[in-house]
């Protein structure tokens, strides 16, 4: 009988034992619930929000994919007061090369959407490879958020709700270009590279001006990676113009033939928009020439610039180039529009949230238009000069183009 009074008493320890055990636990658990639900609450807000930037990191524009790559992230680090956080979650950034290829972009922007499940795009260097990826936005429901990409049927035949841009188009560069230039009887030749940057630059400009009175004399066409522009150049000073107005981009400029043919000196005026800092050095040929500027950077006086300025020579020892703020401008519009959705980066919320939504950037103000997204934006009006201790022609402001000058029209 003790044996079994013995062992009885040894189960309700050891019930005892278990019960007050799974009490601890419990408490703990509570504890532990208190716990989870704030961290919970934490990894609720601290959801990341994923940007995929696509970018010429390499080949022909890689100047142009690195400057973007650049100024997206000092944008980032500009617009989130430096803490890379916007309404509790963490920004990521991933960068992927197009190659310029426009298969390549589609590969990357996929690969982007799929496997890195990013909440915006952003691009790319060259339209060719942003006018491929243009329909995966719309396919995957994402913001994308073009430039510094200039073809007006980005935001016109090819448009979806989807895409906003930062990026000037063609028509409003063209339209920078034509008040420098056109006015009545005035003979113009254009020379452009051949695919939709060129045609598209040409097309705009030449509505422009016409409008101005001028009267375009020769469209000429140029393979855009050829290095000898001899022949196309020859066709120019056979149509003898006034003016020879050059859209280009890229490594392989003209500048030393146009210098080399002596086109200037044979009473052919030349214009264009001044490029990016590598391009400049090539055109001390064409100091004095007068034309427009996107961006350079002593010509813009706000304090985005500024900070800008400061930044970009603290940590890389030279100053931002041609599409640097561009890059600066996409990140920033990026923040802004989470910070106006508490965070939410659904794409069809934002659009509402994006639409007619103006935000400063080191161009100064920027709108992005109701109608195509365009952004429109402030340009510049330049002559090239000399400076002591530059060595190449820097962009002097003229005068600035506000963007109402220079607003293109709605062309979706």
């Amino acid at each position: 009988m003790r044996k079994h009074w013995f062992w009885f008493l040894l189960v309700m320890v050891a019930v005892l034992l278990v019960a007050c055990s799974e009490k601890d636990t419990k408490e703990e658990a509570a504890d532990a619930d208190t716990t989870d639900g704030e961290t919970k609450a934490v990894t609720a807000e601290g959801e990341t929000i994923r940007i995929g930037v696509l970018a010429s990191l390499t080949g022909a524009l890689e100047s142009y994919g690195k400057q973007t790559q650049r100024g997206f992230d000092l944008g980032i680090k500009y617009a989130t007061g430096g803490t890379m956080e916007v309404n509790g979650k963490k920004i990521e950034i991933i960068y992927e090369d197009t190659e310029t290829k426009p298969e390549v972009a589609v590969q990357k922007a996929t690969k982007l959407l799929e496997d890195d499940q990013v909440d915006f795009l952003v691009g790319s260097s060259s339209s060719g490879d942003t006018l491929a990826v243009l329909p995966l936005a719309e396919e995957y429901e994402k913001i994308m958020v073009v430039e510094p990409a200039v073809a007006d049927s980005i935001t016109g035949s090819e448009f979806n709700e989807y895409i906003f841009r930062t990026g000037r188009n063609s028509s409003q560069d063209a339209y920078a270009a034509a008040a420098a230039i056109a006015g009545d009887g005035v003979k113009i030749a254009t020379f452009a590279p051949d695919y939709s940057f060129g045609w598209d630059g040409v097309n705009a400009f030449k509505t422009a001006a016409e409008k101005l009175g001028a009267e375009i004399v020769l469209e000429e066409y140029a393979d855009p990676a050829a290095t000898d522009f001899t022949s196309n150049l020859q066709k120019v000073m056979d149509a003898k113009p006034d003016y020879l107005f050059v859209v280009w981009a890229g490594a392989n400029s003209p500048w030393n033939q146009i210098a080399d043919l002596k086109i200037q000196e044979k009473g052919i005026k030349i214009s264009t928009g001044a490029p990016d800092i590598i391009a400049l050095q090539f055109m001390n040929p064409l100091v004095g020439m007068e034309g427009f500027s996107v961006y350079y950077h002593t010509l813009p006086q706000n304090d985005v610039n500024k900070w800008l300025v400061e930044e970009h020579q603290k940590r890389f020892n030279e100053v931002p180039d041609l599409f640097t703020p561009g890059g600066m401008s996409a990140a920033i519009s990026i923040v802004e529009a989470l910070k106006k959705s508490d965070g939410d980066a659904d794409a069809n919320k934002l659009i509402d949230v994006m639409e007619g939504m103006s935000f400063e950037t080191p161009k100064g103000t920027m709108t992005f238009r109701e109608e195509d997204h365009q952004a429109l934006q402030s340009m510049y009006s330049i002559r090239l000069e000399n400076q002591e201790g530059v060595d190449y022609p820097v962009p002097v402001l003229i005068r600035e183009l506000s963007p109402e000058e220079t607003a293109p029209p709605v062309m979706n």
